[in-house]
């Protein structure tokens, strides 16, 4: 496993251990429905500069669905496939994807099923696959994000496929013990990341070139966002937007800031904004602290949907930390927040977080 990925991997069993004590069983997106009415992208003009904007903005999905890759490739098992577990990786042998359960914090990895046209064969889901069409499958996790062996074994899987970052892992692992393939695949929380997790899930399952067709389109969608959120980005460095993403789970009292290794360098990038947690020098997640936070000067907050509502919304968020008040964006209420299940979700909808998340922030209106 390179370093990044190492990293990202550390940073994901993390972020679980904090959902584990500070989410209930439902708590991965507020919305699971097939999206919003809202204009694309490409049809808004910015009213005003990026930092006269005042006030919080939800970012919405257009669409939640995951279309399908089309292609005319059949699988070509038994494949053999590498799993990263914790002893070392070994090689594990695909027979039958006929019933497959997958899950990872994100839904990542069930979501890049679905774009392979595997949805059928999916016959459980993790709290995060909330995507229309998946709601209805049988829930194998638990409290917060933790699996629950006796349900992913109900299902009668012939093939589980992972990333580690729910668990408990040893007990995750232990389900190779039963005799179906158990396979840990590196998933790396980026747009890059969301390509390759695309093409190692194609080979997973025995379709390689619909993993790779899956790959360039994600990689395609995610270059034609970015050109379109050029549109909005202020020429000047001193008039982009410094971003920071918060972690917030009010009700435990969990405040962390979150750095590159989870995901959210690329998001601040793609989004043309300035990216304070590089600027800062923070790395992974960390503590967040009044004198970190000042001294960021942030001018916009990304946060989730149902950490900000934990924290009883803006205002009860600025009354909580009132450190937060004291920056730009605390005092002119920039807040974007976004599903939990959606944010930090890269894979197929790569594109569209992107889109919702520039709307939100360059052009808040147009999400009433």
């Amino acid at each position: 496993m390179t370093r990044p990925v190492r990293a990202a991997a550390a940073l994901l069993t993390a972020v679980s251990m904090l959902l584990l004590t500070a989410c209930g069983p439902d708590e991965a997106g507020s919305d699971p429905g097939a999206g919003a009415d809202l204009p694309a992208l490409s049809e808004l003009e910015a009213s005003q500069p990026a930092k006269e904007i005042t006030g919080p903005s939800t970012a919405l999905l257009r669409d939640r669905h995951i279309e399908p890759i089309a292609t005319d490739e059949k699988p070509q098992l038994p494949a053999a496939v590498v799993s990263h577990v914790r002893s070392g990786d070994t090689k594990v042998t695909v027979t039958d994807t006929s019933r497959i359960v997958a899950f990872d914090m994100a839904g990542s990895i069930a979501a890049s099923l679905w774009g392979l046209g595997l949805g059928d064969q999916l016959v459980a889901r993790d709290v995060s696959t909330d995507f229309p069409g998946a709601e209805d499958l049988p829930l194998i996790t638990a409290e917060g994000h933790a699996v629950n062996a006796e349900s992913v074994m109900a299902q009668k899987p012939t093939v589980i496929i992972t990333d580690g970052s729910m668990g408990p892992r040893d007990v995750v692992e232990q389900l190779a013990d039963t005799g179906v393939p158990v396979i840990f695949l590196d998933n790396d929380a980026s747009f890059e990341g969301a390509a390759q997790l695309a093409r190692d899930v194609g080979a997973a399952v025995g379709l390689p070139e619909s993993g790779q067709a899956l790959a360039d389109r994600i990689e395609a969608d995610v270059e034609t966002a970015k050109a379109e959120v050029e549109r909005f980005v202020p020429q000047q460095e001193s008039d982009r937007l410094r971003m920071v993403f918060l972690y917030l789970r009010g009700n435990s009292g969990v405040y962390y800031l979150f750095a590159d290794d989870s995901g959210v360098g690329d998001l601040v990038g793609a989004l043309g904004g300035v990216n304070v947690a590089n600027e800062m020098g923070w790395k992974g997640m960390q503590p967040l602290t009044d004198e970190a936070l000042v001294k960021a000067k942030p001018d916009l907050i990304l946060v989730m949907t149902n950490g900000l509502e934990s924290t009883g919304g803006v205002d009860g968020l600025l009354a909580e930390k009132p450190a937060i008040a004291l920056t730009p964006a605390g005092q002119n209420k920039r807040f974007v927040d976004m599903s939990d299940g959606d944010v930090l979700s890269f894979g197929p909808r790569s594109a569209g977080v992107v889109e919702a998340l520039a709307r939100a922030i360059y052009v808040p209106e147009a999400q009433k």
